[in-house]
């Protein structure tokens, strides 16, 4: 299962995994950092909460988008007073940017959910063809958290075990995708602005978790070792490569 992120939502370094880890040791630690800790996971729902209360107390879509606006600022200087990253904060403000341009321009509050609708048909749909091309979205995932990878992003492909873990858990992702738009679809359709709300706090970071959970039952009780090698220092070519 994924260790617990550090406290202050930036979780663990990624090269404090130990060089032999094994496939599914590796992936632990990188979707472990994936969650932000219970303070990121917060951070990102936060705006969408204040702009469904003030929208259900008052039916004003500005009161409501300047209200998401000012919790995401609020939030910012915290963290920029503290001196910590702005990583999940920042996972908060474009969304809440671009959700406000879409309410805006269509004077509708249930257009502030569409850009999370339509970004996640895009997921979907990128999960899907990375599953069938055999280039699956977690293994980029994993590439980028990899030490051994920083010169070789893609090296992972290489990996045969690693592709094939990947595979499994990107079908997860393709579940959690598809279960956001199955519920929230409907909703927008609807006009349901209140209901939107709950579902895109409730299909956001507890749904991830639920599907990390899933992910790490998945990985428990594997043992697949890299197939990938570092050729030594001082060497023509420092990248990883394929022992295929």
């Amino acid at each position: 299962m994924p260790t617990d992120p550090a406290p202050d939502g930036r979780g663990e370094d990624r090269h404090d995994l130990a060089p032999g880890a094994t496939v599914e040791e590796l992936i632990r630690h990188r979707l472990s950092t994936a969650l932000g800790g219970w303070r990121g996971s917060i951070e990102t729902a936060l705006p969408t909460v204040a702009f469904v209360v003030l929208w259900v107390w008052r039916k004003d879509l500005t009161v409501a988008i300047i209200g998401s606006v000012a919790v995401t600022v609020v939030l910012a200087v915290v963290r920029l007073v503290q001196r910590q990253s702005l990583q999940y904060v920042l996972s908060a403000v474009f969304p809440t940017a671009i959700a406000a341009f879409f309410a805006l321009r269509s004077g509708k509050a249930e257009d502030a959910f569409l850009p999370g609708i339509i970004w996640n048909t895009v997921m979907l749909a990128v999960a899907l063809v990375s599953v069938a091309l055999r280039w699956p979205l977690v293994g980029f995932m994993v590439g980028a958290g990899d030490p051994r990878m920083a010169d070789d992003p893609v090296g992972w492909h290489r990996d045969r075990g690693l592709v094939r873990v990947c595979q499994r858990l990107t079908l997860v992702l393709v579940g959690l995708f598809m279960v956001r738009l199955v519920i929230m679809v409907p909703l927008y359709l609807a006009s349901q602005v209140a209901l939107l709300g709950v579902a895109k706090v409730v299909l956001g970071w507890p749904l991830w978790l639920a599907g990390i959970g899933v992910m790490g039952l998945m990985l428990v009780k594997g043992h697949t070792p890299p197939e990938l090698e570092v050729e030594p220092e001082g060497s023509a070519h420092s990248s990883p490569r394929g022992t295929l």
